[in-house]
Protein backbone atom coordinates (compact mmCIF):
# COMPACT_ATOMS: atom_id res chain seq x y z
CA UNK A 1 0.00 0.00 0.00
CA UNK A 2 2.84 2.27 1.15
CA UNK A 3 4.64 1.43 -2.20
CA UNK A 4 1.42 2.36 -4.18
CA UNK A 5 1.35 5.70 -2.28
CA UNK A 6 4.63 6.57 -3.37
CA UNK A 7 4.62 5.82 -6.75
CA UNK A 8 1.04 8.19 -7.02
CA UNK A 9 3.07 10.80 -5.33
CA UNK A 10 5.75 10.58 -7.55
CA UNK A 11 3.63 10.48 -10.71
CA UNK A 12 1.96 13.76 -9.07
CA UNK A 13 5.22 15.46 -8.76
CA UNK A 14 6.43 14.57 -12.48
CA UNK A 15 2.64 16.07 -13.53
CA UNK A 16 3.24 19.47 -11.80
CA UNK A 17 6.47 19.76 -13.17
CA UNK A 18 5.37 19.24 -16.53
CA UNK A 19 2.68 21.64 -15.78
CA UNK A 20 5.06 24.56 -14.66
CA UNK A 21 7.15 23.49 -17.99
CA UNK A 22 4.36 23.77 -19.95
CA UNK A 23 3.41 26.73 -18.66
CA UNK A 24 6.85 28.06 -19.18
CA UNK A 25 7.08 27.19 -22.67
CA UNK A 26 3.85 29.21 -23.52
CA UNK A 27 5.04 32.31 -21.45
CA UNK A 28 7.91 31.91 -24.21
CA UNK A 29 5.88 31.58 -27.08
CA UNK A 30 3.74 34.20 -26.55
CA UNK A 31 6.80 36.20 -25.47
CA UNK A 32 8.36 35.31 -29.44
CA UNK A 33 5.08 35.58 -31.39
CA UNK A 34 3.34 38.84 -29.45
CA UNK A 35 5.11 41.57 -29.39
CA UNK A 36 3.03 44.19 -28.51
CA UNK A 37 4.55 47.14 -26.45
CA UNK A 38 7.20 45.10 -25.72
CA UNK A 39 8.13 44.96 -30.09
CA UNK A 40 11.79 45.56 -30.34
CA UNK A 41 12.43 46.35 -33.77
CA UNK A 42 15.78 47.10 -36.02
CA UNK A 43 15.49 50.59 -36.08
CA UNK A 44 15.06 49.94 -39.68
CA UNK A 45 12.40 51.56 -42.03
CA UNK A 46 10.16 49.47 -44.35
CA UNK A 47 8.32 51.36 -47.22
CA UNK A 48 6.79 49.26 -49.27
CA UNK A 49 5.54 51.22 -52.71
CA UNK A 50 2.72 50.35 -55.07
CA UNK A 51 4.61 50.58 -57.92
CA UNK A 52 7.73 52.78 -59.14
CA UNK A 53 6.44 52.39 -62.90
CA UNK A 54 5.06 55.92 -62.10
CA UNK A 55 6.80 59.33 -62.13
CA UNK A 56 4.54 60.43 -58.41
CA UNK A 57 5.91 57.76 -56.77
CA UNK A 58 9.37 57.67 -57.74
CA UNK A 59 9.51 61.21 -56.67
CA UNK A 60 7.84 60.09 -53.16
CA UNK A 61 10.32 57.35 -52.82
CA UNK A 62 13.24 59.74 -53.42
CA UNK A 63 11.33 62.08 -50.81
CA UNK A 64 11.74 59.56 -48.53
CA UNK A 65 15.17 58.14 -48.89
CA UNK A 66 16.44 61.94 -49.14
CA UNK A 67 15.11 61.87 -45.56
CA UNK A 68 16.49 58.82 -44.46
CA UNK A 69 19.93 59.29 -45.57
CA UNK A 70 20.24 62.88 -43.77
CA UNK A 71 18.79 61.61 -40.78
CA UNK A 72 20.82 58.31 -40.95
CA UNK A 73 18.74 55.49 -40.84
CA UNK A 74 17.84 52.73 -43.06
CA UNK A 75 15.30 52.52 -45.08
CA UNK A 76 14.29 49.52 -46.90
CA UNK A 77 12.09 50.19 -49.92
CA UNK A 78 10.30 46.98 -51.51
CA UNK A 79 7.99 47.75 -55.14
CA UNK A 80 4.62 45.40 -55.48
CA UNK A 81 4.63 46.79 -59.04
CA UNK A 82 0.75 47.57 -58.60
CA UNK A 83 0.19 43.79 -57.22
CA UNK A 84 -1.64 43.52 -54.52
CA UNK A 85 -0.73 40.36 -53.96
CA UNK A 86 2.53 40.80 -54.34
CA UNK A 87 2.16 43.84 -51.77
CA UNK A 88 0.90 41.51 -49.00
CA UNK A 89 4.00 39.29 -49.87
CA UNK A 90 6.60 42.29 -49.45
CA UNK A 91 4.79 43.71 -46.17
CA UNK A 92 4.88 39.84 -44.49
CA UNK A 93 8.97 40.05 -45.38
CA UNK A 94 9.39 43.26 -44.30
CA UNK A 95 8.33 42.61 -40.99
CA UNK A 96 9.83 39.22 -40.65
CA UNK A 97 12.89 41.67 -40.92
CA UNK A 98 11.80 43.68 -37.50
CA UNK A 99 11.89 46.63 -39.08
CA UNK A 100 10.88 49.70 -36.69
CA UNK A 101 8.17 51.34 -38.75
CA UNK A 102 6.41 50.25 -41.84
CA UNK A 103 5.20 53.48 -44.45
CA UNK A 104 2.77 51.46 -46.73
CA UNK A 105 1.45 53.14 -49.75
CA UNK A 106 -1.30 50.51 -51.00
CA UNK A 107 -1.95 49.21 -54.43
CA UNK A 108 -5.65 48.79 -52.96
CA UNK A 109 -6.80 49.80 -49.61
CA UNK A 110 -8.56 46.50 -48.40
CA UNK A 111 -6.31 43.83 -49.31
CA UNK A 112 -3.36 45.14 -47.32
CA UNK A 113 -5.83 45.71 -44.24
CA UNK A 114 -4.68 42.12 -43.03
CA UNK A 115 -1.34 41.98 -43.59
CA UNK A 116 -1.20 45.33 -41.46
CA UNK A 117 -3.52 44.23 -38.51
CA UNK A 118 -0.70 41.57 -38.16
CA UNK A 119 2.06 44.14 -38.43
CA UNK A 120 0.26 46.05 -35.86
CA UNK A 121 -0.67 42.99 -33.51
CA UNK A 122 3.20 42.48 -33.43
CA UNK A 123 4.23 45.54 -32.62
CA UNK A 124 5.10 47.99 -35.71
CA UNK A 125 3.99 51.25 -35.99
CA UNK A 126 2.55 51.85 -39.21
CA UNK A 127 1.98 54.89 -41.84
CA UNK A 128 0.14 55.43 -43.92
CA UNK A 129 1.52 57.50 -47.48
CA UNK A 130 -0.47 58.93 -50.18
CA UNK A 131 -3.10 56.26 -49.82
CA UNK A 132 -5.03 55.07 -46.39
CA UNK A 133 -5.20 51.42 -44.78
CA UNK A 134 -9.15 50.55 -44.80
CA UNK A 135 -10.44 48.93 -41.18
CA UNK A 136 -7.06 49.45 -39.09
CA UNK A 137 -5.90 51.43 -36.24
CA UNK A 138 -2.65 52.57 -37.81
CA UNK A 139 0.08 55.73 -36.23
CA UNK A 140 -0.09 57.95 -39.11
CA UNK A 141 -1.78 58.99 -42.18
CA UNK A 142 -0.09 61.19 -44.49
CA UNK A 143 -1.98 62.10 -48.03
CA UNK A 144 -3.02 64.89 -50.18
CA UNK A 145 -6.03 66.50 -50.05
CA UNK A 146 -7.74 64.26 -52.84
CA UNK A 147 -11.05 65.16 -52.57
CA UNK A 148 -10.21 68.57 -52.76
CA UNK A 149 -7.77 68.62 -55.47
CA UNK A 150 -10.35 66.90 -57.71
CA UNK A 151 -12.80 69.62 -56.71
CA UNK A 152 -10.42 72.55 -58.02
CA UNK A 153 -9.74 70.30 -61.30
CA UNK A 154 -13.85 69.74 -61.60
CA UNK A 155 -14.66 73.53 -60.96
CA UNK A 156 -11.96 74.59 -63.56
CA UNK A 157 -13.42 72.53 -66.62
CA UNK A 158 -17.06 74.44 -65.38
CA UNK A 159 -14.97 77.82 -65.31
CA UNK A 160 -13.37 76.97 -68.76
CA UNK A 161 -15.65 75.86 -70.53
CA UNK A 162 -19.58 76.44 -68.87
CA UNK A 163 -22.04 74.57 -66.92
CA UNK A 164 -23.71 71.64 -68.63
CA UNK A 165 -20.69 70.67 -70.80
CA UNK A 166 -20.33 66.81 -71.36
CA UNK A 167 -17.41 65.44 -69.64
CA UNK A 168 -15.65 61.74 -68.73
CA UNK A 169 -13.80 60.81 -65.98
CA UNK A 170 -10.65 58.58 -66.02
CA UNK A 171 -10.62 56.63 -62.95
CA UNK A 172 -7.75 55.14 -61.34
CA UNK A 173 -6.77 51.40 -59.91
CA UNK A 174 -10.28 50.10 -58.31
CA UNK A 175 -10.01 50.07 -54.18
CA UNK A 176 -7.03 52.49 -54.03
CA UNK A 177 -7.94 55.32 -51.87
CA UNK A 178 -6.66 58.02 -53.90
CA UNK A 179 -9.03 56.96 -56.57
CA UNK A 180 -11.62 56.95 -54.25
CA UNK A 181 -11.24 59.77 -53.00
CA UNK A 182 -10.85 61.65 -56.40
CA UNK A 183 -14.04 60.26 -58.13
CA UNK A 184 -15.67 61.50 -55.22
CA UNK A 185 -14.12 65.18 -55.87
CA UNK A 186 -14.87 65.24 -59.22
CA UNK A 187 -18.45 63.98 -58.76
CA UNK A 188 -19.38 66.61 -56.02
CA UNK A 189 -18.53 69.04 -58.38
CA UNK A 190 -19.62 67.43 -62.14
CA UNK A 191 -22.87 65.52 -60.70
CA UNK A 192 -24.26 69.20 -60.31
CA UNK A 193 -23.02 71.26 -62.82
CA UNK A 194 -21.65 68.81 -65.67
CA UNK A 195 -23.21 66.13 -68.02
CA UNK A 196 -21.15 63.29 -66.89
CA UNK A 197 -21.38 60.84 -70.00
CA UNK A 198 -18.85 58.27 -69.77
CA UNK A 199 -16.96 57.45 -66.30
CA UNK A 200 -14.50 54.17 -66.22
CA UNK A 201 -10.97 53.18 -65.04
CA UNK A 202 -7.92 53.21 -66.57
CA UNK A 203 -5.46 51.63 -63.89
CA UNK A 204 -3.30 55.22 -63.14
CA UNK A 205 -1.74 54.23 -66.48
CA UNK A 206 -0.75 56.17 -69.52
CA UNK A 207 -1.17 53.03 -72.06
CA UNK A 208 -4.55 52.60 -70.85
CA UNK A 209 -5.76 55.86 -70.38
CA UNK A 210 -5.09 55.77 -74.14
CA UNK A 211 -7.05 53.06 -74.43
CA UNK A 212 -10.08 53.71 -72.54
CA UNK A 213 -10.45 57.51 -73.85
CA UNK A 214 -10.64 55.54 -78.01
CA UNK A 215 -13.39 54.15 -76.52
CA UNK A 216 -15.61 56.54 -75.35
CA UNK A 217 -14.68 58.96 -78.25
CA UNK A 218 -16.26 56.34 -80.06
CA UNK A 219 -18.99 55.90 -77.67
CA UNK A 220 -19.68 59.72 -77.09
CA UNK A 221 -17.75 61.93 -79.96
CA UNK A 222 -19.41 64.70 -78.15
CA UNK A 223 -17.24 64.98 -74.96
CA UNK A 224 -15.80 68.23 -74.75
CA UNK A 225 -13.75 67.82 -71.25
CA UNK A 226 -12.17 64.27 -69.40
CA UNK A 227 -11.17 64.70 -65.74
CA UNK A 228 -8.19 62.13 -65.66
CA UNK A 229 -7.37 61.14 -61.94
CA UNK A 230 -3.66 61.25 -62.69
CA UNK A 231 -1.31 62.68 -65.15
CA UNK A 232 -0.71 59.59 -66.50
CA UNK A 233 -3.74 58.52 -67.61
CA UNK A 234 -4.54 62.55 -68.93
CA UNK A 235 -1.55 62.27 -71.01
CA UNK A 236 -2.95 59.08 -72.54
CA UNK A 237 -6.29 60.63 -73.52
CA UNK A 238 -4.52 63.13 -74.92
CA UNK A 239 -2.85 60.70 -77.12
CA UNK A 240 -6.12 59.35 -78.20
CA UNK A 241 -7.60 62.70 -78.69
CA UNK A 242 -4.80 63.89 -80.86
CA UNK A 243 -5.16 61.27 -82.81
CA UNK A 244 -9.13 61.62 -83.26
CA UNK A 245 -8.34 65.09 -84.04
CA UNK A 246 -11.30 66.47 -81.46
CA UNK A 247 -10.64 69.54 -79.11
CA UNK A 248 -11.17 67.98 -75.81
CA UNK A 249 -9.96 69.62 -72.46
CA UNK A 250 -7.68 67.67 -70.55
CA UNK A 251 -7.18 67.88 -66.60
CA UNK A 252 -4.90 65.75 -64.81
CA UNK A 253 -3.86 65.01 -60.67
CA UNK A 254 0.49 64.68 -59.77
CA UNK A 255 1.73 67.57 -62.10
CA UNK A 256 4.60 65.06 -62.88
CA UNK A 257 7.21 66.75 -65.41
CA UNK A 258 5.20 65.43 -68.29
CA UNK A 259 1.73 67.11 -67.73
CA UNK A 260 3.41 70.31 -66.46
CA UNK A 261 5.62 70.51 -69.97
CA UNK A 262 2.17 69.89 -71.88
CA UNK A 263 0.32 72.54 -70.13
CA UNK A 264 3.14 75.27 -70.71
CA UNK A 265 2.53 74.03 -74.63
CA UNK A 266 -1.08 74.63 -74.24
CA UNK A 267 -2.05 71.02 -74.66
CA UNK A 268 -3.29 69.81 -71.39
CA UNK A 269 -5.71 72.27 -69.56
CA UNK A 270 -4.18 71.64 -65.87
CA UNK A 271 -3.44 69.41 -63.34
CA UNK A 272 -3.68 69.31 -59.40
CA UNK A 273 0.07 69.58 -57.60
CA UNK A 274 0.66 67.64 -55.43
CA UNK A 275 3.95 67.10 -53.57
CA UNK A 276 5.06 63.48 -53.54
CA UNK A 277 8.84 64.09 -52.13
CA UNK A 278 7.24 65.98 -48.78
CA UNK A 279 4.62 62.90 -48.72
CA UNK A 280 7.96 60.76 -48.56
CA UNK A 281 10.06 62.97 -46.77
CA UNK A 282 7.61 63.66 -44.16
CA UNK A 283 6.82 59.78 -43.95
CA UNK A 284 10.33 59.25 -43.11
CA UNK A 285 10.53 61.77 -40.51
CA UNK A 286 7.42 61.30 -38.72
CA UNK A 287 8.50 57.30 -38.66
CA UNK A 288 11.45 58.67 -36.82
CA UNK A 289 9.54 60.50 -34.43
CA UNK A 290 7.53 57.13 -33.77
CA UNK A 291 10.82 55.50 -33.15
CA UNK A 292 11.94 57.68 -30.47
CA UNK A 293 8.61 57.40 -28.86
CA UNK A 294 7.10 61.16 -29.61
CA UNK A 295 3.81 61.57 -30.10
CA UNK A 296 2.47 62.31 -33.98
CA UNK A 297 -0.80 63.69 -35.46
CA UNK A 298 -3.24 60.90 -36.63
CA UNK A 299 -3.61 62.51 -40.07
CA UNK A 300 -0.99 65.21 -41.65
CA UNK A 301 -2.52 66.68 -44.76
CA UNK A 302 0.16 67.81 -47.64
CA UNK A 303 -1.30 70.91 -49.56
CA UNK A 304 -2.52 70.56 -53.17
CA UNK A 305 -2.52 73.51 -55.88
CA UNK A 306 -4.41 74.21 -58.98
CA UNK A 307 -1.47 74.02 -61.89
CA UNK A 308 -2.48 76.12 -65.37
CA UNK A 309 -0.66 78.18 -68.20
CA UNK A 310 -1.15 81.30 -65.52
CA UNK A 311 1.15 79.03 -63.12
CA UNK A 312 2.97 76.74 -64.34
CA UNK A 313 6.42 78.57 -64.62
Amino acid sequence: MKSIKKLFALLLSVMTLFCFAACDLITIDGEDNGGGADYQGSGAIGLSVSTQNNPFFVTLVEGAQAAADEAGVELVVVDAGDDASKQVSDIEDLVSKNVSVLIVNPVDSDTVSSVVQDAVNKGVKVISADRVVNGVEIDCQIASDNVLGAELATQYIVDTIGKGAKVAELQGTSGASAAIDRGTGFHNIADDKLDVVASQPADFDRTKGMTVMENMLQANSDIQAVFAANDEMALGAMEAISASRKDVLVVGFDATDDAIASIKEGKMGATIAQQPDLIGATAVDTAIKLMNGETVEKSIPVEVTLITAENAG
